[in-house]
């Protein structure tokens, strides 16, 4: 072993292949930031109660637009109202989610990068 050395180098990773490996990780770097911004600005939409309450959301999860078909407005049963929205506002998040999650999961090869 060399004086104050590794044996055998850096475990294998001469130079080289370290200067390839940053190289990569930067090329990822700028693929996850690049298609995060084009997710953020991607839209999802969800609906519910058969289309009756629909749900447009951004991959950055800001609510866009809630339109509900005036057939389900029933000044008498307000939170059948209430549970359509939540329902379909719920299922536009998760959609966007899931799509941006395996989208950067793409890029990184599955990393977990807790994006």
């Amino acid at each position: 072993m060399a004086k104050g050395g590794f044996p055998g180098g850096m475990g294998g990773m001469g130079g080289g292949n370290m200067q390839q490996l940053m190289m990569k990780a930067q090329k990822m770097q700028q693929d996850v930031a690049r298609a995060q911004a084009e997710l953020n600005e991607r839209e999802f939409t969800a609906s519910s109660g058969g289309g009756m309450v629909s749900v447009t959301v951004t991959g950055n999860k800001d609510v866009k637009a809630i339109v509900i078909n005036p057939a389900c407005v029933d000044p008498d049963d307000v939170e059948m109202l209430q549970d359509l929205v939540l329902s379909a506002v719920n299922e536009a998040l998760r959609t966007a989610t899931k799509t941006v999650e395996d989208e950067i999961g793409k890029i990184t090869g599955g990393l977990g990068l807790g994006l």
